[in-house]
C-alpha cells in the first residue's frame, strides 16, 4: 500500500487500526473517542515505531506491543497537549522527507487514507482466523447462557445487562446490544433496549468485541410457542440468508450482492424489505467494514469475515462467517439453537430459528 502510495510511511492512531496492527493490542482508555492514546507508524522500509507519551509507555509495551516488533518513541504528555499534530510532526521527522500518510487527520501535508488502510486487513490471517473462531464460539455460548436464564416479565434493560455480563465473562464485549419486545420490535429494526417489559417475542443482538475483532448475532426467542406468522417471516428470512451466503464469494462486489438479497426478498413474497434495514456486509475490526448497497465497488476476499442480518417486519437472522475458496465457515452457532436448513446448488446453510421456551 505505502509503495503504490509513493509513501514514506503510514501513521496508525484509530482504535481498530491499531488492534490490527498489533495482533489485538488496544490503544484505548477512553472509549467515548476513537483515537487512542498511542500511535504507530510503519515506514516504507519496513521499520516500525510506537508513538506514545510517558504515561502510556510502559503499560503499552508490557500488556499491548508484542515484544520486539515497534522501536517506542516516548515523549512528554505536556508537549502533546500543547501540539494537536505532535504525533503527526514526530512520525514525519522519522520519514526522512517523504510523505506521511495516516488513517486520521493529522495536520497540513498529511493524507487520510482510511479505506487504503482498511482493504490492507479484509484478508485474515490464519492466527486471526483462530481468534476469531473462538470468539464466535464465546459469544455465542454467552448468548445461550442468557436465554436459558430469562423469563418473561424482565424488562429489556435487564435482558441487556446479562448479554453484556455473559459476554464480558468471557474476556469480550458488546459494542452494540439490542434487545427489542413484542409491539417495540414490530416497530424498529434497531431497538435499544428500555423499560419494555418482554410478554410473548424477545429478539437479542449483540456485536462482541475482544483483541480488536468483532462478532455479530441475533436470536430471536418466544415466552410460548411460536405464532405460524413469525414462523413463516423468519424462515423467509433465513432463505434470504441462504442465497446471501451462497453468493458471498471472492470477487463478488457488494452491489451484486445487494441484488442477491433483492431478488431473494421478491421471491419470498416481500418485495422491497431490503429498504426497511441494511443487509450486512463486510466485518472485522469494526463492527462493519462496508454494508452491501446499490452502488458498492467493494469486492469480497479471501478469508474475509462477513455479517449478513436479513430481516423481514418483526424478525431477523444474523451470524458472523469467514469466506474461502471452499465456501463459507459459521463462527457464531449457538450450541443446542433449532436451525433452519436451506439448500442451494447443492449445499446447506442454516441460519438460527426462533427459539420456544415452552419447547
Amino acid at each position: 500500500m505505502l509503495a503504490a502510495e509513493r509513501a514514506g510511511g503510514v501513521l496508525i492512531a484509530s482504535r481498530h487500526n491499531f488492534s490490527w496492527l498489533t495482533a489485538g493490542g488496544s490503544n484505548t482508555v477512553d472509549t467515548t473517542r476513537d483515537v487512542g492514546v498511542a500511535s504507530l507508524l510503519v515506514r516504507a522500509d519496513g521499520e516500525s515505531f510506537v508513538l506514545a507519551n510517558r504515561i502510556e509507555m510502559q503499560r503499552l509495551l508490557a500488556e499491548e506491543i508484542p515484544a520486539g516488533v515497534f522501536e517506542p518513541i516516548e515523549f512528554s504528555w505536556e508537549e502533546e497537549k500543547a501540539n494537536s499534530t505532535f504525533a503527526a510532526n514526530s512520525a514525519t521527522a522519522l520519514l526522512r522527507a517523504r510523505p506521511l500518510l495516516s488513517d486520521v487527520p493529522g495536520g497540513d501535508g498529511v493524507r487520510v487514507v482510511e479505506a487504503s488502510i482498511a482493504s490492507c486487513r479484509y484478508e485474515l490471517t490464519e492466527p486471526e482466523v483462530d481468534r476469531y473462531r473462538a470468539l464466535g464460539r464465546d459469544a455465542a455460548e454467552a448468548i445461550a447462557e442468557v436465554i436459558s436464564s430469562i423469563e418473561p416479565g424482565l424488562t429489556e434493560l435487564e435482558v441487556a445487562a446479562r448479554a453484556d455480563a455473559a459476554v464480558a465473562a468471557r474476556g469480550a464485549r458488546n459494542v452494540v446490544t439490542l434487545v427489542g419486545a413484542d409491539q417495540r420490535l414490530k416497530q424498529f429494526r434497531h431497538p435499544l433496549p428500555t423499560k419494555n417489559r418482554w410478554k410473548d417475542v424477545l429478539m437479542i443482538v449483540i456485536c462482541a468485541q475482544r483483541a480488536g475483532l468483532t462478532v455479530a448475532l441475533s436470536r430471536m426467542v418466544c415466552a410460548g410457542l411460536v405464532p405460524k406468522g413469525l414462523s413463516l417471516r423468519t424462515q423467509a428470512a433465513a432463505r434470504v440468508n441462504a442465497h446471501l451466503l451462497s453468493a458471498t464469494r471472492p470477487g463478488a462486489t457488494g452491489a451484486e450482492l445487494y441484488e442477491v438479497a433483492a431478488r431473494a426478498y421478491t421471491a419470498e413474497g416481500y418485495p422491497g424489505e431490503q429498504h426497511l434495514h441494511h443487509q450486512g456486509g463486510a466485518i472485522g475490526y469494526r463492527t462493519r467494514d462496508w454494508v452491501a448497497h446499490p452502488t458498492s465497488p467493494e469486492t469480497v476476499s479471501v478469508n474475509q469475515a462477513f455479517a449478513w442480518n436479513p430481516s423481514i417486519t418483526g424478525t431477523k437472522v444474523e451470524e458472523t462467517c469467514v469466506t474461502s475458496d471452499q465456501g463459507i465457515e459459521v463462527l457464531t452457532t449457538t450450541p443446542d439453537w433449532p436451525r433452519i436448513p436451506v439448500t442451494i446448488n447443492g449445499t446447506e446453510y442454516s441460519s438460527p430459528d426462533v427459539l420456544s421456551l415452552d419447547s
